[in-house]
Formats: C-alpha cells, sequence, structure tokens
C-alpha cells in the first residue's frame, strides 16, 4: 500500500478519473496505483463533497470540540444517521475519527477538546495509607475517573489506577505500603 499522503491532489484527481471513466474495476485502479480500496472511496467522498480541497494534503490536524464529538457519536449510537452522513453533517475527517470516538464512548471515557490540550503526567508523590483510602474511595464515587482524581489529588494517573485495583483485590488493607518490613516466618 501507498503511504500517506504520497499522492498530490492532482495525482488523486488523476486516479479517480480513470475510476470515472472505466479503464477498470475500484479493485483494479487501487492495485495499479498500489492504494487499497477504502482509500479510493474516501477520495471519491470528499472529492464530491469538498471538491480539489478536500484532495489537498493537511497540513495538520483538525481540532474538534468534545460537544461536537459527544453529538456525532450520540447521532450515529442513535441508528439514523450512516457514518458517511456523519462524516458530511459535522465535517469530520474520516470513518476511522468517528470510529475512534465511538470506541472511546463505548469505554465510558471522557472527550477532551483539543484546545484543552493533553494533560501532562504528573510525577507521583508519596501518600500515606489514610491519604490512599480516600483517594480511592474518591475515584470510584467519581465513576472511576482517574484522570480527574489524579489531578484533584496530585498524584499518578498509574497510582490511582493501582491502588484501586488493588482495593478491590484485598480491601483497605491492601493499599498498605509492605515495603521495607521484614516477613513473619509464616509468610515466607
Amino acid at each position: 500500500m501507498a503511504k500517506k499522503n504520497e499522492y498530490s491532489a492532482g495525482a488523486k484527481l488523476r486516479i479517480l478519473r480513470e475510476l470515472e471513466s472505466g479503464e477498470g474495476t475500484r479493485m483494479e485502479v487501487a492495485r495499479k496505483h498500489n492504494i487499497s480500496v477504502q482509500t479510493l472511496v474516501t477520495w471519491r467522498h470528499r472529492y464530491e463533497r469538498y471538491g480539489m480541497n478536500g484532495l489537498e494534503i493537511q497540513a495538520r490536524n483538525r481540532r474538534y470540540s468534545a460537544d461536537l464529538k459527544m453529538k456525532a457519536v450520540e447521532d450515529y449510537l442513535s441508528g439514523q444517521y450512516s457514518q458517511y452522513e456523519l462524516i458530511d453533517k459535522y465535517q469530520i475527517a474520516s470513518r476511522t475519527q468517528l470510529k475512534n470516538w465511538i470506541d472511546k464512548y463505548n469505554r465510558h471515557s471522557s472527550y477532551k477538546s483539543v484546545d484543552e490540550g493533553a494533560n501532562a503526567m504528573t510525577k507521583g508523590r508519596s501518600t500515606t495509607w489514610q491519604e490512599r483510602i480516600e483517594i480511592v474511595l474518591y475515584c470510584t464515587a467519581n465513576q472511576r475517573d482517574y484522570g480527574k482524581t489524579a489531578a484533584q489529588f496530585k498524584v499518578s494517573y498509574n497510582q490511582v489506577y493501582q491502588w484501586v485495583k488493588k482495593h478491590e483485590e484485598g480491601g483497605e488493607d491492601a493499599l498498605q505500603d509492605g515495603r521495607g518490613r521484614k516477613k513473619a516466618p509464616e509468610e515466607l
């Protein structure tokens, strides 16, 4: 398969014209130019919708608000629209982008607007046993939003995740730090 953005807008248009003139089937034209059939379909759809601008190579990724992402996913899940209709309605770059949002929704993850930016990784810090219990209870009370909990208590995402996991498996006692103590003979 061709590398991403290997073809200029003019080359894409020539390939589409070749397909439209009947010089071959989708599969034949795709093989001839070392691209997938889905790529041909995408190019055709973008050309029909946006003209030559739809075939241009994007210099940077498009930005979408969290609200737009949520509306697009809800519309898709309602069953009233196809993926292509939603791509047109919300001017989404691709079906893959929409699919990623749907997958994220189904995993119960939260959407971030690109303008909000990604949270920087927070370095873990030392905590007391009582603090860890409080953090776990807060996280479970907030639908396991590990990121929000980590930001609230200024600990790392990974720490919160591990503490919740330990709490589920062994209760509050599992949150105690057992490093540096000698094991009793029956524990060996």
